[in-house]
């Protein structure tokens, strides 16, 4: 009787082993997930502001007329800059 109680909890240990773990669902980091509100009161500016600031997440500055990738990043902050080099918009992306 030893040896099968040994044997069957051997056959739970390696069939549990067999088991893969669930898959964590994507957190959803927020639509305001590069904290862009808090930044907002840089619009009418001049993008030259931008020069003396320090971020501690990706930062990309879009020039008006400028080619951007369409690539995602929800923790990025874009800052878009008019034709006077004025900025006009702060986003997340």
């Amino acid at each position: 009787m030893r040896h099968a109680s040994g044997l069957l909890l051997t056959a739970t240990l390696l069939l549990s082993a067999c088991v893969e773990p669930m898959p964590m669902p994507p957190v959803d980091p927020g639509p305001d997930a590069c904290r862009a509100s808090e930044l907002q009161y840089l619009v009418g500016r001049p993008g030259v502001v931008l020069d003396g600031m320090r971020f501690s997440q990706d930062v990309r500055v879009i020039q008006h007329g400028m080619a951007v990738t369409m690539d995602y990043s929800a923790t990025r902050l874009n800052f878009w800059l008019d034709r006077r080099d004025v900025i006009e918009r702060v986003t997340c992306g």
